[in-house]
């Protein structure tokens, strides 16, 4: 009998070799599954992005590689044998996510999903896994193949792209609404002007009848409701010009205070936290009133059952989230402890025109005139709110110094007025607010001029060297209201111009400097506050 050959490894051939002799195409098919192994071992453990691993039929897991470690947290001889569940939160345990990962990749031939996943430390990452089944050449299953990547960056990039997004769409929207709402207020305030125009002059013509005088009183109170209405589209839409001034702070809350506990119900109180270091504002405080009633009157609207709005001021800057310049602000906080807002409600809570009031108890432009009036302040505003937990809207208005105080008296600077007798070019596209006001300066004594246009304007006044003031629309076709004021002082030096507008799409045009001899005036008017702008106008 022969002697084994040198070339057996401790006695033994590799697998199907005859005993004691090797057969050399065994040995190759070996050394290259040897060799096929290392480069794969070796290459998955390459990969350190991905966890890759094994596992049996029942989900232990057989295998494990470099990424899986570095994700998860355990080393091999820690995991191996360990049932894969152990990496979802308990949450997912307890619902079955597991077992039912495993059912699908083997109904379906795949299982795919993102999900939260816990490291051994017990700290969570966002997943993105794939389990496949794996079988043997006869088609049984033999384990599974799991892949998973951590993907908590990409998913937190990912968020914040959808978050800048909606951002973008909505101060997109907010400033179409703005752009349309403008547009609106233009077109009705041109109708209430011609309204309040000819009830004034129907009032003056009706030879002192009450009952007349009561109806014209009545239609007036309406005109001048829908002109309140349309001032607060034009804050929202920030084309009515904010006066802006530096205020008190805390003395503007403490004094509008008692008139807002006024406006509530009873059951409904109205406290105040006023920080000592809030300081000064730079702000409209007319704007900055209306805007506190109508958070005041939002909040009381939300207690039915009663509560308190609390009003607070601190020394504090917006969020960038906001979306305002770096710098020094002061925060108006006012909240309620009322039903609070839903987030669909809440996401819509700015925009004009949406209520979740009944009809006839809301407009729908309370918070979106706070949103527009803020913003022309140069301040923020946002809203912070839970169902049953109450509303909280901020306001930010940028900080000031406080005012010097004034030494001396000022000298009386005010003009001569523009008296009646004056020669002037009225301009106004509406017919029926041309001619109704027209009706009204003529009656006051003064000596009209109309036109329709810019152009026919500018002929008149070449054709009427005694005009001395030019009274315009802003927005006129073709030729503006701005255009029209350069070129007819270009024509005429030391021209008087008073500017009427429906919204003041450019006021401060640089070429255009202020002084005794410009003038504007929105519309509508009352008579009086026409004879009073031309007034301010000095010498004509």
């Amino acid at each position: 009998m022969k002697k084994a050959s040198s070339n057996t490894r401790n006695g033994r051939g590799p697998p199907g070799a005859a005993a004691g002799v090797p057969d050399a195409a065994d040995t190759r098919t070996a050394g290259a599954l040897r060799e096929k192994e290392w480069y794969f071992r070796h290459f998955v453990n390459a990969v350190v992005d991905y966890a890759l691993y094994m596992l049996d039929t029942d989900g232990r897991v057989a295998a494990w590689n470099t990424g899986a470690e570095r994700i998860k947290g355990y080393a091999a001889d820690e995991i191996i044998g360990r049932h894969f569940s152990r990496f979802y939160t308990e949450e997912d345990r307890r619902a079955g996510l597991p077992a039912r990962a495993l059912e699908t990749a083997l109904r379906e031939g795949k299982f795919e999903a993102e999900g939260w996943r816990v490291r051994k430390d017990g700290s969570r990452f966002w997943a993105h896994v794939v389990i496949d089944p794996v079988r043997d050449d006869a088609g049984r299953l033999i384990g599974f193949a799991k892949i998973t990547r951590d993907m908590t960056e990409r998913r937190k990039a990912r968020q914040q792209l959808e978050q800048t997004r909606e951002a973008l769409h909505q101060a997109q929207k907010m400033e179409a609404i703005g752009q349309l709402t403008g547009g609106i207020a233009h077109d009705f305030n041109n109708i209430l002007a011609g309204i309040v125009n000819n009830l004034d002059l129907a009032r003056r013509h009706s030879g002192g009848s009450p009952d007349v005088q009561r109806y014209v009183d009545a239609a007036r109170a309406a005109a001048n409701n829908g002109a309140g209405l349309i001032q607060q589209m034009l804050v929202f839409a920030r084309k009515q010009p904010a006066r802006i001034e530096t205020i008190d702070v805390n003395g503007t809350i403490a004094n509008l205070i008692p008139f807002l506990k006024r406006t509530c119900p009873e059951n409904v109180a109205v406290a105040s936290a006023l920080a000592p270091d809030a300081g000064f504002a730079s702000a409209d405080p007319h704007q900055l009133q209306t805007a506190l009633l109508n958070l005041v009157i939002n909040a009381s609207d939300a207690m039915p059952e009663g509560g308190t709005v609390t009003i607070a001021t601190a020394r504090a800057a917006p969020p960038a989230s906001a979306d305002a310049p770096a710098g020094d602000y002061v925060c108006i906080t006012v909240a309620d402890t009322g039903v609070g807002m839903t987030p669909d409600v809440l996401q819509h809570a700015f925009e004009p025109f949406f209520t979740t009031k009944e009809i006839g108890k809301g407009t729908g432009l309370g918070l979106s005139m706070v949103y527009g009036a803020l913003r022309q302040m140069g301040g923020a505003a946002a809203i912070e709110s839970e169902p049953q937990r109450g509303t909280s809207v901020r306001l930010w208005l940028p900080g000031a110094a406080a005012p010097e105080r004034a030494s001396g008296e000022v000298a009386d600077v005010t003009p001569q007025a523009v008296e009646p007798g004056t020669e002037l070019i009225f301009v106004e596209d509406d017919v029926i607010v041309s001619m109704s006001t027209t009706e009204m300066l003529r009656e006051a004594g003064y000596r009209v001029h109309e036109a329709g246009r810019g152009e026919k304007a500018l002929q008149l006044l070449e054709s009427h060297p005694g005009v001395r003031v030019l009274v315009t629309d802003v927005g006129l076709p073709g030729m503006n209201g701005h255009e029209l004021a350069l070129e007819s002082r270009r024509r005429r030096p030391g021209l008087k111009i008073l500017f009427i507008t429906g919204h003041d799409r450019s006021r401060g045009d640089e070429r255009i400097p202020p002084g005794f001899d410009t003038e504007y005036l929105g519309k509508p008017y009352q008579p009086e506050d026409l004879f009073a702008a031309l007034r301010r106008l000095g010498p004509g």
